[in-house]
């Protein structure tokens, strides 16, 4: 029986071996912290505090202005020096708290004590996820006390904790495995005291041969929790294809995983929900691969929300070579920075500095109809015919197209022998057509 995949996809150079054998250290910030209102899906937060206000390790400084919102955390303990916009990974100017990091460290009261889950209700458990800020870590930054609010919970049959870290040169998901799996085991458990009729299955690509071995061994007497080695592929982390591959169902762009009796959760959420439900600790840090080959020495650091990216690149020892691209994220689905005096927000991943920038080499010309891009799509959709649409802003034909199934995964881009920018295109396109749809 072959490895669980879906259909599509590409295997683009890992780049891994640069971080993989590097162990999680942890980077304490030195400068003044900034905490963005806005670091999820949804509804920016609403700011708690006010300039002058001390704060605390864990106190909460926004709550959620809506349903589809997060709290926002401090990491630090220290006194509040303003609430101004101020820049993240995408170039946008997000209102933020800025926090003068005394270097105390002085927490909450309960901060980090032990709780048993088993004691705790239904209720409680989701109010705990909601109190800690957690969202989605693998990027999309969805809430995740709402992901496990489904309408139906006795739907709910399969809980997926993705290890595929598909994405290249990223390892930070690689080493949890390995240093936390525990954690893990123990926040996936969380997640099924929620829901009666699920199972947990723990996915992980087969190029982390010793991540599959250690899991399996630890869950052989967890009757609920099973290890589903996957095909390393790229995107085999995407929500919709690791959703075919583990279970084999369909899901589009109008559904949720919900609806395909799923969830899905990144590793180090799973182990956010392990921290807040059973050692009383919020989400107030992220695990980041700074890597690429002009990277001096590339690393995984277990690094405080609201913290530099200047502060991640001189722990690392600068730049070997100057970088002609530098990366938040990964080089397929992350954004290209022009200034690293940005905060690490709970969406951070990774910073990776690349001596060559392989796009900006290459001129795109004509489309040549080889079909490469409709061959790798795993959404299935056809994108030299959404490119057509997208150069003439045809919104009803690129609707029509299925275009938004498009998962931005840039496979089409990546094996496009013309280097036409298709992702690009098909992203804005996807936000003109949101806006029209909101506008309508």
């Amino acid at each position: 029986m072959g490895l669980a995949t879906f259909k599509g996809g590409i295997h683009p150079y890992e780049g891994k071996e640069l971080s993989m054998s590097k162990p999680v250290s942890v980077l304490q910030p030195k400068g003044e912290m900034v905490f963005p209102l806005s670091q999820h899906i949804g509804a920016p937060a609403k700011p708690l505090v006010a300039k002058g206000d001390h704060v605390l390790v864990g106190q909460k400084i926004g709550e959620p202005g809506g349903f589809i919102s997060a709290c926002i955390i401090s990491s630090v303990s220290g006194t509040v020096k303003s609430l101004e916009p101020r820049m993240v990974a995408n170039g946008a100017m997000v209102p933020s708290i800025i926090v003068e990091n005394d270097g105390m460290y002085e927490t909450v009261e309960g901060f980090g004590e032990d709780r048993d889950p088993k004691t705790l209700s239904k209720e409680e458990i989701r109010n705990i996820v909601k109190e800690a800020g957690i969202v989605g870590l693998g990027g999309a930054g969805f809430p995740t006390h709402v992901k496990l609010t489904p309408k139906d919970e006795s739907a709910i049959d399969t809980i997926i904790v993705n290890g595929a870290e598909c994405e290249p040169y990223l390892t930070s998901d690689y080493r949890m495995m390995l240093e936390e799996p525990l954690s893990i085991i123990k926040g996936l458990n969380v997640i099924l005291q929620l829901f009666d009729n699920a199972k947990g299955v723990i996915g992980i690509e087969n190029n982390k041969p010793d991540a599959i071995q250690k899991m399996t061994e630890l869950v052989k007497d967890e009757p609920r929790i099973t290890v589903c080695p996957l095909l390393t592929k790229y995107p085999q982390g995407g929500e919709r294809s690791l959703i075919y591959a583990v279970t084999g169902r369909k899901i589009n762009s109008s559904m949720l995983p919900a609806d395909a009796g799923c969830i899905v959760d990144n590793v180090d959420t799973v182990i956010s929900i392990y921290n807040a439900v059973c050692k009383t600790t919020p989400l107030i840090r992220r695990i980041i691969t700074v890597t690429g080959d002009a990277i001096a020495n590339p690393q995984n650091y277990s690094v405080r929300t609201g913290t530099s990216y200047k502060e991640l690149l001189e722990a690392s020892g600068g730049f070997k070579t100057e970088p002609e691209k530098i990366i938040s994220g990964g080089p397929m689905m992350g954004q290209a920075l022009f200034n690293l005096e940005i905060p690490v927000t709970k969406t951070s991943s990774a910073l990776t500095a690349m001596t060559k920038d392989e796009v900006a080499i290459h001129a795109p010309s004509a489309c040549i109809r080889c079909g490469r891009c409709v061959s790798v799509c795993p959404s299935h959709v056809v994108p030299q015919m959404m490119m057509d649409a997208a150069e003439r802003s045809d919104i009803e034909r690129f609707t029509a197209l299925n275009g938004m199934e498009c998962c931005e995964c840039g496979c089409c881009t990546y094996v496009c022998p013309a280097k036409r920018p298709l992702t690009q295109a098909f992203k804005e396109m996807r936000k003109v057509v949101a806006a029209s749809r909101k506008k309508a």
